[in-house]
Order: structure tokens, then C-alpha cells, then sequence
């Protein structure tokens, strides 16, 4: 029997259960919307990157050079912001795409029946926020590992301390089910989550930034 946590908070209650098939589209609404929220992040991280300047400096001034219109230079720049957005999108769409076809195409045959778990919280009615926990298949000798996976929680619904209970869920599971640790992956760009997983005594092992250019 998997643990049922009921959290209350002065502004909405929410109770956290285990994922049932019914979820199943609500889950994929939050999993999808909770990993687009990334791209703006990562659009402004590449225009901070130092090939992108020569890319909003170099283009322009070759159109000027080429055809003498300053007017060409400036359309120039805005199609390379253009592509950068497009760019930035690639990553996000091309994980979720990944995830679509793998573990989040049957979540009960992904997490719930591979000694997995899959947990919701649930407000109102609504299912608002997502995780999901899967045994690492090749953990350090002598290490029992549980990943964490697709933390999200509703626009809405932030602020009232679901993504904190969602971790102590799968946290608590991984203790009662004997596992050595928790991990998980996670990008630089994602600062609230390090934040989060920081406050609840995670350790940074490495950063990485989702896709290349």
C-alpha cells in the first residue's frame, strides 16, 4: 500500500496520491507546458553566448557590405533573433518528443509496474502538479538509486509548497522501499528547481545546458 500525504496551506489545500490512468492527459498537459516554460530561459541564455554577438554583428554588417541597405542589415538581425527562438525551442520540444515515445507513452507500465512510482497532487478536483521515480539500472557498486523525474507543478498552483511534498513523496518511498539515494538530471537553466532540490539537502554533482549551438 503506497503512502496518501494530505498538505494543507492558508492560501488551497491538495492531497498527493499515486497516478492513476485516468491522470493520464492532465499529466501530459502539465509534463509539456512545465518543460515549454524552459525555452524563453534558454533563448536569453544564448543571446548572453559569445557566438551569438558576432552572429548580431557579423550578419548586419555583411548585408551592409553586400548591399549597401541599412534597412536589409536591420531586417538581418531580426531574422537571426528569429532563428535563435527556433533554436531555443529545439531542445524542450525534442526531449518532450523523446519522453512522449518512451517512459511517458503508458506511465503505469513506465514507473508503477518497473518498482517505479508515479505520484499526483491533486486540488480541487484537478490534478496540478507531477513526479515520477524509476531505479537507476546501473548504480555505483554497493548503491541502491532512485532518478527523479518530471517534477511540474501547475502555473496556478505554485507557491503553496506542492513541489516540496511532491520531493518528500518520492523521498519517503525511496526510504521505505531501501534505496541509498536519490537523483536526478536537471539543466542551468532551470534555477528554481536547483533551489528547491538544494533547501531539501540534494548535493550538485554537475550542471549541464540542455542542447548545444
Amino acid at each position: 500500500m503506497h503512502r496518501l500525504e494530505t498538505q494543507k496551506s492558508p492560501m488551497a489545500s491538495y492531497h498527493i496520491r499515486q497516478y492513476q490512468n485516468r491522470d493520464y492527459k492532465r499529466v501530459l498537459d502539465l509534463f509539456i507546458s512545465g518543460m515549454e516554460e524552459h525555452i524563453p530561459a534558454t533563448f536569453c541564455h544564448l543571446l548572453t553566448l559569445p557566438r551569438t554577438h558576432l552572429l548580431l554583428l557579423g550578419v548586419p554588417l555583411a548585408v551592409v557590405l553586400v548591399s549597401g541597405s541599412w534597412l536589409l542589415a536591420a531586417m538581418s538581425i531580426l531574422f537571426v533573433l528569429f532563428l535563435l527562438k527556433l533554436l531555443a525551442r529545439q531542445p524542450w520540444k525534442k526531449y518532450v518528443a523523446k519522453c512522449l515515445h518512451t517512459d511517458m507513452a503508458d506511465i503505469t507500465k513506465s514507473y508503477l509496474n518497473a518498482l517505479g512510482s508515479f505520484w499526483v497532487a491533486e486540488s480541487g478536483g484537478e490534478v496540478v502538479g507531477i513526479v515520477g521515480g524509476l531505479p537507476v539500472k546501473d548504480p555505483p557498486l554497493g548503491r541502491k538509486q532512485l532518478e527523479l523525474f518530471h517534477l511540474s507543478v501547475s502555473s496556478q498552483h505554485r507557491g503553496q509548497g506542492i513541489a516540496k511534498a511532491l520531493t518528500r513523496t518520492i523521498l519517503q518511498f525511496a526510504r521505505d522501499q531501501g534505496y541509498s539515494d536519490v537523483v536526478l538530471d536537471t539543466s542551468m537553466l532551470q534555477k528554481g528547481a536547483h533551489a528547491l532540490y538544494i533547501s531539501m539537502g540534494f548535493r550538485k554533482t554537475g550542471l549541464y545546458f540542455m542542447g548545444a549551438f
